[in-house]
């Protein structure tokens, strides 16, 4: 059976992964670039990769301490790391295609959507494994 805490350290590694090859996508431009600066979005993707690998050991740690069913900790899990990973992949796609520096400039209905779920799944996601840590303890 998965766990969360499986999904947890397995998208810490992707995450950390990914977090090392925008580093060289961003040296890459950066050594390209005559102002020595990658676009302003790889540079993001670089980073927020890297911290959101950190953070997805901080929720598998929580996981591991909540004793809340396993179903429950997946859901949680997955809203956080589902977010995580779609919000990297939007800064990659604006670093690879150049067109913004930044994304919430002009906000359509989509952007605002999508912003909100955002919230709402990585909060509600959290409060519920750190509830399950608070309860277990």
């Amino acid at each position: 059976m998965i766990t969360a805490y499986q999904i947890a350290i397995v998208s810490a590694g992707v995450f950390f992964l990914n977090g090392l090859v925008t580093g060289v996508w961003k040296y890459l431009q950066i050594a390209a670039s005559d102002n020595a600066q990658a676009h302003p979005y790889v540079d993001i993707a670089h980073r927020a990769s890297l911290m959101y690998s950190f953070a997805t050991i901080l929720i598998a740690v929580f996981v591991d301490i909540s004793q809340l069913p396993n179903m429950v900790e997946i859901m949680a899990t997955l809203a956080l790391i589902v977010y995580f990973a779609l919000a990297i992949a939007i800064y990659m796609i604006h670093g690879y295609l150049g067109d913004t520096d930044n994304q919430l400039r002009e906000i359509n209905a989509v952007t605002r959507w999508f912003m909100w779920t955002l919230i709402a799944a990585e909060l509600g996601g959290f409060l519920i494994l750190f509830y399950g840590v608070l309860v277990a303890l």
